[in-house]
């Protein structure tokens, strides 16, 4: 990681408007290669996509937000198993950074994970993030699990279409206050409620 990254740990009522109009700006530019539609849902200095996080890690140095990572706590069924987790999400790395990996954004809200008591963080990513979170995965810290369906609701209401929506996603699941073969069995994941 470069060496001027500082990081710093916010809970979601302590951002002012200019720090959601800074994110919002990040998050365009580091969603945005990969899709006008992934960087959509921060237009107008929204700074989230889905649920909203309650505590984040964001990384600075002199050009400004160089990384960020969002943490909610929440209830998720594996299989048919209720689990209390941590969901993290809204991972980005600005682009000039990105060998910088995801290691780098956990490990600065660990101490957050340790306070929060759960067993397990949980997060998902797309298919096309398999190399770099494999990556990760080798460090021993964290497990990637394929084969397993998430459904989520949409984080806005539409007549049109469904209320909730299933994706194979790669799910990663670092254990916290249990150990990894506790992790319950199951190829669905019940998000209850919108990707962090």
């Amino acid at each position: 990681m470069p060496s001027n990254v500082q990081w710093k740990l916010y809970w979601e009522n302590e951002l002012e408007r200019s720090d959601h109009s800074e994110l919002s700006e990040f998050f365009k530019k580091t969603y945005g290669p990969s899709g006008v539609f992934h960087a959509k849902p921060f237009e107008g200095g929204r700074s989230w996509a889905g649920a909203r996080p309650e505590r984040r890690a964001i990384g600075y140095d002199s050009r400004g937000i160089a990384s960020h990572m969002g943490l909610l706590r929440r209830f998720i069924k594996v299989g048919e198993t209720d689990l209390p987790v941590a969901e993290l999400g809204l991972y980005g790395v600005r682009p000039d950074l990105e060998g910088m990996g995801i290691a780098h954004s956990v490990s600065a809200l660990f101490p957050t994970l340790q306070e929060f008591g759960v067993p397990f963080a949980f997060g998902t990513v797309r298919h096309a993030m398999r190399n770099h979170v494999e990556k990760y995965a080798r460090t021993g810290m964290v497990s990637v699990l394929t084969g397993v369906s998430v459904r989520s609701t949409l984080p806005d209401f539409r007549p049109d279409i469904p209320p909730t929506r299933i994706e194979d996603l790669l799910v990663l699941v670092i254990p916290i206050g249990r150990t990894m073969s506790e992790w319950p069995s199951g190829t669905l994941i019940e998000r209850n409620g919108p990707v962090l």
